[in-house]
């Protein structure tokens, strides 16, 4: 399939309308209409649903969407690589980070090799074990920063020095949060709000009482503190990433439950020379 095709697909799917997007490609509208109908039939799916003004995705054309984007996005990254291949170090790396305080030490590293090698350019891509995982299998991103191992084969996993504390956010002028920790007894009958990666993993099995005490989950915490806010429930996360909630408070489990942080990459994965320079680096403070 011609990736040509693929940028064509999505220009329609960004602006909607087929005389928009033949405009914004440069072509024409009858050319771009054509060509659209001869991928539908390659594909034997039909990928749009064409009223008088407007174009919308079937559902098959929204999961070509997602994957025709994640092509076209690993081609992009394929030719920068290429281009950048005969330079000294530069170039992009995409990092995928779950929310974690190790992000400061990662920024402290980005900020002395990008003082040295001023050509290359970071892309933070902020999400859970998850979806960080798929992308750097799919070579969409080159590294990610894990809290806690993802269950993969595929992945090459070198552990950080630091773990993170779970524990309980809870509003400051909750009974509770003068405690200076919590146990599994003080959340009993308690609504909890609850990362769903950790969830599904069983990383919290033993702090979760049953399903019907889960009020509501989370991938990435920060919308979550407004539901804790508002006081929907307790939420159960990892130190040091509600800050932008002033009026929350974070109290420790006990017994303690950490996770250790791990930098984790593809396998047999060929590398920039960007994305080398930057784990080396990452290497060499945590081996200090």
């Amino acid at each position: 399939m011609d990736i040509r095709l693929m940028r064509y697909f999505l220009a329609i799917a960004q602006e909607g309308n087929l005389t928009k997007a033949a405009n914004r490609l440069h072509i024409s509208q009858p050319s771009l209409s054509k060509q659209m109908k001869e991928l539908e039939e390659e594909l034997g799916r039909t990928l749009f649903m064409r009223g008088n003004r407007n174009i919308t995705l079937t559902d098959d054309g929204m999961y070509f969407r997602k994957r025709a984007q994640e092509i076209v996005d690993l081609t992009d990254k394929l030719l920068v690589d290429l281009d950048m291949e005969d330079m000294d170090v530069a170039g992009d790396i995409h990092i995928g980070c779950a929310e974690t305080t190790e992000m400061d030490c990662l920024a402290a590293i980005m900020k002395e090799m990008k003082e040295e090698y001023p050509q290359v350019m970071f892309h933070i891509h902020s999400g859970n074990a998850v979806d960080i995982q798929e992308r750097i299998e799919k070579g969409l991103y080159d590294v990610g920063l894990f809290v806690g191992a993802p269950r993969s084969t595929r992945l090459e996993m070198y552990p950080l020095h630091e773990s993170i504390e779970w524990g309980v956010v809870m509003r400051k002028d909750d009974l509770l949060a003068c405690r200076p920790y919590i146990t599994k007894e003080d959340l009993k009958g308690k609504p909890l709000i609850v990362s769903e990666q950790a969830l599904i993993n069983g990383e919290l099995g033993e702090w979760v009482e049953n399903k019907e005490q889960v009020c509501a989950t989370y991938n990435l915490f920060f919308n979550a503190g407004f539901m804790v806010s508002r006081g929907m429930g307790y939420a159960l996360t990892i130190e040091g990433i509600y800050g932008a909630h002033e009026n929350l408070v974070f109290v420790p489990l006990e017994p303690s439950f950490r996770l250790p942080l791990f930098l984790g990459w593809k396998k047999y994965q060929a590398f920039s020379k960007a994305s080398l320079k930057f784990i080396e680096l990452v290497k060499r403070c945590h081996e200090n």
